[in-house]
């Protein structure tokens, strides 16, 4: 009877494992169907707003669950110099990692290439969601990466503290 138990035991821990990991990696993602034109935006220097930038090959997922799961790749015949003085450049760019079936989006050589210089930081769009900023990175070769990265007001908002006075007053008020 002992032996029976530990295997039960052992088989309900292996597929609520298995079952955990595919919800984690696969369920709650979804793929998003671009739509040619206005899929990847940057802010203006002169306007202060999201323009569509030129882009082809665009690649996204999203998730419900969360508004920091999206994550976009996609190519794009715009230089760095050009990019610079039109865009805003986002300083504290920290790409997340992505699920490893969403396989253009490699957080890890993206960093690295922010922090050698090879791939620039921009903002696409200032509090998308409350205290949540779409970020654009680009190559020097041309590939592009979005994510949604928590800004300077979601961090302390969402950490259950004031905002500053600076930042948007929070959807639940504090």
């Amino acid at each position: 009877m002992g032996k029976f138990l530990a295997g039960l035991i052992l088989v309900t821990a292996l597929v609520a494992g298995a079952a955990l990991y595919y919800l984690q990696v696969y369920a709650f993602y979804d793929e998003v169907s671009g739509n040619g034109t206005d899929d990847v935006q940057m802010t203006s220097l002169v306007s202060g707003q999201p323009e569509p930038v030129l882009y082809d090959e665009f690649r996204a997922i999203d998730s419900d669950s969360s508004p920091i799961r999206y994550r976009a790749c996609f190519t794009t015949s715009m230089s760095h110099a050009m990019l610079t003085e039109t865009y805003e450049m986002y300083d504290r760019a920290e790409p997340l990692v992505a699920p490893s079936w969403f396989d253009c989006f490699d957080a890890d050589a993206l960093g690295a290439a922010l922090q050698d210089g090879t791939a620039l930081a921009f903002l696409g769009q200032k509090d998308i969601e409350y205290g949540i900023d779409r970020i654009v990175a680009i190559t020097e070769d041309g590939r592009g990466y979005v994510w949604h990265q928590i800004n300077r007001c979601g961090e302390v908002a969402f950490d259950g503290q004031h905002a500053p006075d600076d930042c948007p007053k929070p959807p639940n008020g504090n």
